[in-house]
């Protein structure tokens, strides 16, 4: 069977469009006409197994809110005892937009056809990542879809909700930085200007505050541009530099030795790998490939690159705990990843329990960047704050001084 893509119109002259599953377009057709619908346009969306890439046709991604729903779904019904292909009917039933009835419609093909869910999610990269298609093909092995795609689910959403809460954080010093720039911009290129062509009228000598605000307005106004662009191109230089692997390496090795940057990118980053790593591992995935996949998700080289020696070190016969700890060009007990999260997982190793342990770590290093980002920007509010004002002041009192002295003058 494939998935088609139709418009028809019914007897009352309204027209309707849809996806609907049958074995030609012939059918398709016959189908529309069982149920009183003139068809207008029927056109195939996916056969099973016609072409290779083909989740290429559906261009956009999904978002984390919208894969957490799939996801959340899906284990639903499997949990449910239903079968894959029936669930992903419901799926095609209860999508609300039309390009999410066609992906899983398209799914569903290739399901009844005989692939796997992790196979049909394959066709489809842009939308389902390989870490997704890595659990749910452990999750097949293993016959615990259901319960794998719900701690999938909750995995994608605590990320969400992670990302989000430090997105908010920052969203307030970001909107306070914009509008003190813009207020500055003003009163630069605009009172400034007018209070000078008063002072001038005046011809008294003008305070060295007034002097150089002036200076710097009409620099503003003429040569503002040259500012704009010389950042525009800093930003691209930057960027370049960084496309080049060692740089990116040593820059990255940077961040985690700032003081505040630092410790919040490390922390977010080892939330991001334990979690990771604990669904993996938990499901069935074989330790090397779980430790490849969650290296992927680490958005810091020097981290992904500690990582990758771990994994080498793994496959020699060393601990997980004892091959991250490790480092070859430098001390024996480094601090890339935090002592926390080595102790934890050693501690799992011992026991049994890595994925439980890993999940711990993933909770506190979550917690601890989360509470970090608030610490910051509740210090850097009131510091945009206080200096905002002081630039703002020292603008007024550009103005007033000769205003003062003329009052002085006067009496």
């Amino acid at each position: 069977m494939a998935a088609f893509r139709y418009s028809a119109v019914d007897p009352e002259g309204r027209e309707q469009s849809g996806v609907l599953e049958a074995d030609s377009a012939r059918a398709a057709r016959q189908l529309l006409r069982t149920q009183g619908l003139v068809a207008l346009n029927v056109q195939v969306v996916l056969s099973a197994g016609a072409r290779a890439g083909a989740g290429a046709a559906f261009g956009r991604r999904l978002s984390s809110t919208e894969l957490s729903v799939v996801t959340r779904q899906l284990s639903s019904l499997l949990n449910a005892a239903l079968p894959v292909a029936d669930a992903l009917t419901v799926l095609v039933e209860q999508s609300e937009r039309q390009w999410m009835r066609e992906l899983m419609a398209a799914i569903r093909t290739d399901v009844l056809a005989g692939s796997s869910l992790s196979a049909a999610l394959a066709r489809h990269p842009r939308q389902f990542p390989d870490l997704y298609r890595a659990l749910i093909a452990a999750g097949e092995e293993s016959g615990q879809l259901g319960s794998v795609l719900s701690s999938l689910a909750d995995f994608i959403e605590e990320r969400a909700r992670l990302q989000q809460k430090i997105s908010l954080a920052f969203a307030y010093p970001a909107i306070v930085t914009a509008v003190a720039l813009l207020v500055v911009t003003g009163l630069l290129t605009y009172v400034i200007p007018q209070v000078v062509k008063v002072f001038t009228q005046t011809r008294q000598s003008l305070p060295l505050l007034t002097r150089a605000m002036i200076a710097l307005s009409e620099f503003v106004r003429s040569d503002g541009w040259i500012v704009l662009l010389l950042l525009a191109a800093a930003a691209a230089a930057a960027w370049w530099a960084l496309q080049t692997p060692a740089l990116r390496l040593r820059w990255h090795r940077t961040i985690l030795r700032l003081p505040v940057i630092g410790v919040l990118s490390r922390s977010l980053n080892t939330a991001r790998f334990a979690g990771t790593l604990s669904i993996l591992v938990g499901s069935g995935v074989p330790i090397l490939r779980s430790l490849q996949a969650a290296g992927e998700t680490l958005g810091n080289e020097a981290l992904r690159g500690r990582v990758a020696e771990a994994s080498v070190r793994v496959r020699e016969g060393f601990s997980l705990a004892s091959a991250l700890r490790r480092d070859e060009r430098g001390p024996a007990r480094s601090r890339l990843f935090p002592p926390v999260l080595i102790h934890l997982i050693a501690s799992g190793e011992a026991t049994g329990q890595l994925p439980q342990m890993l999940a711990r770590a993933a909770d506190m290093h979550a917690r601890e960047a989360e509470r970090r980002t608030l610490f910051f920007t509740s210090l850097l509010e009131p510091a945009l704050i206080l200096l905002m004002g002081g630039v703002v002041t020292m603008i007024v009192l550009a103005v007033l001084l000769p205003i003062i002295e003329i009052n002085q003058m006067v009496h």
